[in-house]
């Protein structure tokens, strides 16, 4: 065995090497720490000879810390790394281009391109045309047929310009989501002694051999060994997996690791390995993360490394991605992600169907026109020097087909979503809204409910104690230390002093007159105010009895709701001082101080008068009670385990009323909320009384509502059935009517909103909102569906749970991230109004004019053209619309809105019978309008004429003067409000318009555009200004008469999720569209033969059921859900609940059953449980359903 001594040699005889300098090196310190609990204590105290020389070994002392010399944290950084873990290499630009390239339309428009540029090289002799049956060119034609091939390369250009613009949105997308994170890897910071004085360092400036201040509620940011502790119990199953909290001291289990929670207690650790040499960064470097290694590599990594996956990193770009499989490796609820793109993705699904069978039909009907015409009608032979002439017109017709499907096809709709996602969160920074998950942002904009924190978030958490109760006195001020005996001040100062953590403290106020500041726990700063208004020094006890003479704690939890201290007398035996809320406290008191400092007994009777004369009128002022208590053990050490039998008996000192203010602008925000449907409710820790005092305050309940205000324990009896398990049906009685739930546990606060998210009364499910600070809260904000984190109250492990991290604990930012997220949800509709017009004018034209006029009036170049400033110039403009106080005079939408109401719905279709209407004019008529020649039926290679340039023209004009109309979509009449506030919409409405001007004047070719007059031109301004006058007539037409109009874009519904989502932890509306379509096609073939099997089986069970009406349940082998409706638009309810079908007895369980739209049931494999007769033939009389024959024949 060697001996320390030995080990140390190297340090003083100062080796070459950086290590010499400290007494151990890297690997020595990594190898420590993966030792666990009694091996980690042998190996630090054979090899290191106890931890404080190994404190000593590393240069710092336990007690001042590290001395800050830059020099010296300079070589430490060297030698034993920093504590940061290099994020992954972010995408190039390249790798986004050639990402952008992989459109699966895209690829079909090169290749059609590169066929026409090089057929367009392939000339055949002038006599051949002739028998070729097409039209000779005229020799001033020559010149123009030699520029054929500009169509194919302009074909490529914008094909270019369209993967770069989509490739540099990704690419600064990407840069944003990276600058977030470097955001919230700043926002950490850690407490590090250095110098003998405790200061806030940035996690990635820890060095090894910092003494960091461990607390309850922090997320380790480095390994390290306890050197004090103080009832420290730490989360390591990010780590380890396992669920139960370690108990670490300096006897069992020092080894303290990166990445895990601190659940209870505090103590302080001397820090041993950093960055990629802690635990956490190890795993890191074995997933990949720090080296670039090929994709598929860490793809196996990921999945073969289960417990890998779990780790929080401290300063990595995989923050996120991991957090989301954390999600999913914890067996949380459900937690839907984003709701808009859900809806999203459905539509663009639709759209993109509807586009590829409008091309299709396109490039049919061209083709069969052009055989027809050559080889029947005209019965012209087919030559085979010819077959180039003709595939050149095919591959005409193949590029006019795929510009409809490029024009039809939305792809502006994710780059919609993406810029206005990351203009608001760019923004909401500047509201102190840091958004940690982009969908997030609009879930808000949705909210029904917020369940908000009291203390911090509604009050200013900055506490004063303004009322006391001593030796029988209420004093309504603070009293004089004159006034109190001097034995009885003297405990009252020891026991907050002691019975504080030391983090606490008050220092002086930053600016002259300010108000001192409070550093620490508010509640304990309020407490050490108190001492220093009884003109007492607090500082002086405690370096009387510093920190290490502390002989036991008990710190503060949600369970205990106290905190109490043990210290040995100089006299022998043990003093306890206790703290805590005053109701638990003075339960436990048997005694009582009075005026003189004589020990009283206290019994019960004297308690409830207490609580009626003292502790009820303090708290209906809105102050927090708390009472200060302490108990002498003389004869000998009890069992401190035994915590039951500890706190009692204890001596009540005093009970203390503290102030916490209200935010000023509190009420006004809560007032916004009501007006905007939002309820919102408190949940707190505190006495009913107070609660209830501070929710009249901020105006959450008014005098005569009538609203509940609950104590936990009520709110669990009302709920809870016999066995304790909570219903649903109960829950759904009292959340409606509930405004306050105080002395709530976490547990009852996940309850709460896990039930209100789950509940299906009333006309729409609720969207909720939840605001924590604390490491409990993590269940509820991670069950919530928007999750706001404080930033300065709120500890790591709730910022961690957290979607927005409340910047400076207000409750006006959850309304500034509610005006947000519904701004989001309006840009995105204003952009679809926008889109859809422009998506359903360009591809009738280019459909109806493709099969009566062989050609589309629009090009191939022009109509990507208009894709581009439709899709990538409108969705900037029209998503960076600021919001506006407006958007909080509406009702949330809610989850099952459709995107496109009908009031969008008629400006949409209102604007393209407009369009249509003047651009079949033109097509048609235009020549004689204008006086010029006709474009119709050009030949192959023909120069552009005046007639079509003037029809792209017009267009681009009319969707220009459109996208002003698309600004407002709930019907407002003026379409210019507020329009000079968003400089990009000004920007690309006259950028495009400049844009289009120097294309007809000089595109020439490449555009088919030709240069055209002063008149002409202003009749296109004019028909385009025509567009807003007709937005006016068509907003004065009633949306309610035009009873034809359909909503579009639906979400998902409840019964499609559940049965989509099975074995997913995660629900991704946008994902699970995409794989529908993917299902769709293995439906089809299923259906045919499905239908036979399941109308025979549903006949028979219908004539059962006729035949004996009392079983009403005979079908219940048949199926779980009523979904017989093919139609997407039929709603579909759920007539059975989950409960309810597990307990109906299944007469087959087991078997598969498949449904008429060819769906395996979701709970086939327990029960088949199928509907009430009654039930089903409801379902069936829709119209629409395929079983309403089946059934009228039965």
């Amino acid at each position: 065995m060697t001996n320390p001594t030995e080990h140390a040699l190297p340090a003083n005889s100062m080796v070459e090497s950086h290590e010499g300098d400290f007494g151990c090196t890297v690997m020595d310190l990594r190898k420590l720490m993966e030792l666990r609990s009694s091996d980690g204590i042998d190996q630090i105290n054979v090899h290191y000879g106890g931890v404080m020389n190994l404190c000593s070994r590393l240069k710092t002392d336990p007690v001042e810390g590290l001395s800050g010399n830059p020099a010296d944290l300079e070589k430490r950084k060297q030698v034993f790394g920093q504590n940061f873990i290099p994020p992954k290499k972010p995408k190039t630009f390249l790798e986004l281009v050639w990402e952008a390239l992989q459109d699966v339309t895209l690829i079909i428009l090169e290749i059609a391109a590169i066929i026409s540029l090089v057929l367009s090289f392939y000339r055949p002799p002038g006599e051949e045309n002739k028998q070729c049956g097409l039209p000779v060119s005229s020799p001033e034609d020559e010149g123009e047929a030699e520029a054929g091939w500009i169509e194919g390369a302009a074909i490529l250009f914008s094909v270019i310009i369209v993967v770069l613009v989509t490739a540099f949105n990704d690419w600064s997308k990407e840069k944003q989501f990276r600058g977030l994170q470097n955001r919230i890897e700043k926002e950490q910071k850690f407490s590090v002694i250095r110098n003998g004085h405790i200061i806030q360092l940035p996690v990635a400036e820890i060095v090894v051999g910092d003494i960091a201040q461990i607390k309850y509620g922090d997320l380790l940011p480095a390994d390290g060994i306890l050197i004090q502790g103080n009832d420290l119990k730490i989360d390591e199953s990010s780590l380890t997996g396992e669920s139960d909290h370690v108990k670490k001291s300096l006897e069992r289990d020092p080894m303290l690791l990166s990445g895990t929670h601190v659940m209870e207690g505090s103590g302080r650790m001397v820090v041993t390995a950093v960055g990629i040499n802690s635990q956490t960064g190890i795993i890191f470097t074995l997933l990949g993360a720090s080296e670039g290694e090929e994709e598929e590599k860490k793809k196996k990594a990921k999945t073969q490394d289960g417990v890998a996956l779990e780790i929080q990193p401290l300063n990595s770009q995989e923050g996120i991605d991991n957090e989301e499989k954390e999600k999913k490796a914890a067996k949380l609820p459900k937690k839907e992600k984003s709701v808009l793109q859900g809806k999203l993705t459905r539509l663009a699904v639709q759209i993109g169907k509807a586009g590829l069978i409008m091309s299709a039909i396109t490039v049919l009907i061209l083709i069969l026109y052009f055989v027809i015409d050559n080889f029947v009608i005209q019965r012209k032979p087919w030559l085979s020097e010819c077959t180039p002439i003709y595939i050149q017109y095919f591959v005409k017709f193949f590029i006019i087909g795929i510009t409809v499907l490029v024009v039809a096809v939305p792809e502006g709709l994710p780059l919609a979503v993406t810029i206005s996602l990351a203009y608001s969160v760019k923004k909401m920074m500047k509201d102190n809204n840091l958004v940690r998950h982009l969908d997030a942002c609009e879930t808000m904009g949705n909210a029904t409910a917020i369940c908000s924190d009291k203390t911090g978030t509604l009050t200013m958490n900055r506490m004063t104690v303004v009322q006391a109760y001593i030796g029988d006195t209420h004093y309504h001020q603070i009293p004089s230390p004159d006034a109190l005996v001097p034995k009885v001040l003297d405990i009252i100062v020891n026991g907050i002093s002691i019975n504080s953590a030391y983090t606490s403290k008050i220092l002086p106020p930053e600016k002259e007159g300010g108000l001192p500041r409070q550093v620490g726990n508010k509640t304990e700063c309020a407490l050490l105010g108190f001492v220093t208004d009884l003109k007492q020094d607090y500082h002086a006890v405690r370096s009387e009895v510093p920190e290490e003479k502390l002989y036991k704690v008990y710190t503060f939890n949600s369970v205990r709701k106290s905190m109490s201290t043990v210290i040995e007398k100089p006299s022998g035996g043990f003093r306890m001082y206790s703290k805590g809320a005053s109701e638990i406290i003075l339960r436990k008191c048997n005694r009582i101080l009075d005026k003189k400092g004589e020990v009283m007994p206290f019994k019960n009777k004297d308690r409830d008068e207490m609580v009626r004369t003292v502790i009820e009128p303090m708290a209906s002022e809105g102050l927090r009670t708390l009472c200060i208590a302490y108990r002498d053990f003389n004869d000998g050490e009890p069992t401190w385990d035994n915590e039951g039998e500890i706190l009692t008996e204890l001596t009540c000192i005093a009970v203390v009323g503290i102030e916490d203010p209200v935010r000023p602008e509190v009420p006004e925000a809560i007032a916004k909320c009501k007006r905007a449907g939002i309820t919102v409710r408190m949940v707190t820790g505190d006495n009913i009384n107070t609660a209830r005092a501070i929710a009249t305050k901020c105006g959450i309940m008014t005098p005569g509502d009538d609203f509940l205000c609950l104590e936990g324990k009520e709110f669990n009896r009302l709920i809870r059935n016999e066995k304790g398990e909570v219903e649903q049906e109960k829950l759904d009685k009292i959340w409606p009517k509930l405004r306050v739930l105080a002395r709530s546990s976490p547990t009852d606060k996940h309850t709460l909103v896990k039930g209100i998210i789950d509940s299906t009364v009333g006309e729409q499910r609720q969207v909720v909102a939840v605001t924590g600070d604390g490491t409990n809260d993590g269940p509820a904000l991670k069950k919530a569906d928007v999750g706001f984190a404080m930033g300065i109250a709120g500890t790591d492990v709730a910022k961690e749970a957290s979607d927005i991290i409340l910047t400076d604990d207000n409750f006006t930012s959850i309304v500034k991230a509610v005006m947000w997220g519904r701004n989001v949800y309006d840009s995105i509709s204003k952009f679809l109004q926008f889109q859809l017009t422009v998506n359903v004018v360009a591809v009738i034209v280019a459909f109806t004019g493709a099969c009566i006029t062989q050609d589309s009036p629009l090009k191939a170049v022009q109509m990507l053209w208009v894709n581009l400033i439709m899709d990538t110039f409108a969705s900037l403009a029209l998503a960076t619309e600021p919001p506006t106080e407006s958007l909080l005079k509406r009702r949330p939408y809610g989850r099952n809105k459709p995107l496109i109401s009908r009031t969008m719905m008629k400006n949409i279709l209102g604007h393209a019978v407009y369009q249509l209407t003047v651009i079949f004019f033109l097509v048609f008529a235009g020549e004689k309008f204008f006086d010029i020649d006709s474009g119709r039926k050009a030949p192959l290679h023909s120069p552009p004429s005046q007639h079509y340039t003037i029809i792209f023209n017009t267009f681009v004009l009319m969707q220009l003067f459109n996208e002003i109309n698309s600004r407002k979509i709930h019907g407002e009449r003026n379409v210019f409000a507020g329009i000079f506030r968003n400089l990009i919409f000004c920007a690309v409405v006259l950028g495009t318009f400049i844009s289009q001007i120097l294309i007809v004047e000089f595109g020439g070719k490449p555009f088919s555009c030709t240069k055209l007059t002063l008149s002409q031109w202003f009749w296109c301004l004019f028909i385009g200004i025509g567009e807003l006058l007709w937005g006016q007539i068509i907003s004065t037409i009633p949306t309610q008469s035009l009873k034809f109009l359909k909503e579009a874009g639906h979400g998902t519904t409840k019964e499609e999720i559940t049965k989509d989502a099975e074995g997913l932890d995660e629900i991704d509306h946008a994902e699970m569209e995409l794989r529908r379509g993917q299902i769709l096609w293995f439906r089809g073939l299923n259906r045919i033969q499905t239908q036979i099997k399941v109308v025979k089986a549903f006949h028979s069970s219908l004539h059962e059921s006729i035949q004996k009406p009392k079983n009403q349940n005979s079908i219940h082998n048949f199926m779980t859900h009523p979904e017989f409706a093919i139609d997407e638009e039929v709603p579909r309810t759920p007539l059975l609940d989950e409960h309810e079908e597990e307990n109906l007895d299944s007469p087959k369980a087991g078997t598969r059953v498949l449904l008429l739209d060819g769906e395996v049931t979701p709970y086939a494999n327990k029960n088949n449980n199928a509907v009430d007769c009654s039930q089903v033939q409801i379902v069936a009389s829709h119209s629409e359903s395929p079983l309403h024959s089946l059934e009228t024949s039965v």
